[in-house]
C-alpha cells in the first residue's frame, strides 16, 4: 500500500513553525505585510486571494488587498506596483496571476521588486535558483521539496523526471531537484518516448495540465509519484494529472488530489513572506 503524502498536514506543521517565527520577529519591532492586487474577478483568482488573506491572519502579518477592475490599464498597475515598492511597511508583493490580456504578464513580474517578489517569479530570483545564491523560490516547487523532504523521501541521488517545464513549476523543480542532488530529466508535450523515461523514474514530478493523464503504465514500481496538477473531472470532482486510482497500489508513496501539492504553495509563501520580513 502506497505512503499518501498528507500535504495538509505538512502544510499546517509549516504554518505552525511559521507564526512563532513571525511572533518573534513582531518583538523585535518587525511587522510582516504582504500587498496582493488582484485585477479582474475570475472566480479561481478570488479563491486563492481569500486562501492568502487568510494563510496571512493565521501566521500573523498583515495583508492589503487591491481588488481592482478588469478594465485597469496596464500603466495603472505599473503605478500601484511602483507605490508599494516604496512602501517600507509591505515586505511582499504579489500580482494574482494570470492578468488580463490587455496586460503584459512579464513587465508586471519583472516591475516588482526582486526583494518583495515572494512569489519568486522576478528574473532576478530565478536567476539566483540558477546559480545557486539566496533569492525567493517558486512557491509550489519549494513545497514539493518540503513534501518529500518531511515525508522521510531522500532525494540525493536518485532519478528524478520533470513533466512540464513551465516557468512557475516545471524548470524551478528540476532546479531545485538539481540542488537537492537528483539526477534530473525534464520531459515535456514534445518528448518522444515519454513512457519509457518516466519508467525510469525513481521520483516522478508531475505538471503536464492534462487530467488523470498518467497511468500507471507509466509508473516504475515503487517511486515517489507528485502530482502537480488539478482539474474539474466530468462529475466537478477534483483531480489531478496522475490516474491515481491505478497508479497509487505500485507507488511508494504519491501525493493525493486535493490535499496533497495544493496546501503547500499558500505554506510556501507564508514562508517566503516571514523571510522578506527579516531581510
Amino acid at each position: 500500500m502506497a505512503y499518501l503524502i498528507d500535504g495538509k498536514r505538512i502544510s499546517q506543521e509549516i504554518k505552525d513553525e511559521l507564526k512563532e517565527k513571525a511572533a518573534a520577529l513582531k518583538e523585535q519591532g518587525i511587522q510582516g505585510c504582504l500587498a496582493v492586487i488582484q485585477v479582474g474577478d475570475d472566480p479561481a483568482s478570488a479563491v486563492y486571494v481569500r486562501n492568502k488573506k487568510r494563510a496571512c491572519a493565521y501566521i500573523g502579518i498583515d495583508s492589503l488587498a487591491y481588488e481592482l477592475p478588469e478594465e485597469t490599464t496596464e500603466e495603472e498597475l505599473l503605478d500601484l506596483i511602483g507605490r508599494l515598492n516604496a512602501d517600507e511597511k509591505v515586505n511582499g508583493i504579489l500580482v494574482q496571476l494570470p492578468v488580463p490580456a490587455h496586460i503584459n504578464e512579464n513587465r508586471i513580474i519583472q516591475a516588482i521588486s526582486p526583494s518583495k517578489d515572494v512569489d519568486g517569479f522576478h528574473p532576478q530570483n530565478v536567476g539566483a535558483l540558477v546559480s545557486g545564491l539566496a533569492g525567493f523560490v517558486s512557491c509550489t516547487p519549494a513545497g514539493v521539496i518540503q513534501l518529500l523532504k518531511r515525508s522521510g523521501i531522500k532525494i540525493a541521488g536518485k532519478n528524478c523526471v520533470v513533466i512540464g517545464r513551465s516557468n512557475i513549476v516545471g524548470k524551478p523543480m528540476a532546479l531545485l531537484m538539481l540542488r537537492e542532488n537528483a539526477t534530473v530529466t525534464i520531459a515535456h508535450s514534445k518528448t518522444e518516448n515519454l513512457k519509457d523515461i518516466c519508467k525510469r523514474a525513481d521520483i516522478l514530478i508531475v505538471a503536464i495540465g492534462k487530467p488523470k493523464f498518467i497511468d500507471a503504465s507509466y509508473v516504475k514500481e515503487g517511486a515517489v509519484v507528485i502530482d502537480v496538477g488539478i482539474h474539474r473531472n466530468a462529475e466537478n470532482k477534483l483531480c489531478g494529472d496522475v490516474d491515481f486510482d491505478s497508479v497509487s497500489p505500485i507507488t511508494e508513496a504519491i501525493t493525493p488530489v486535493p490535499g496533497g501539492v495544493g496546501p503547500m504553495t499558500i505554506a510556501m509563501l507564508m514562508n517566503n513572506c516571514v523571510e522578506a520580513m527579516g531581510r
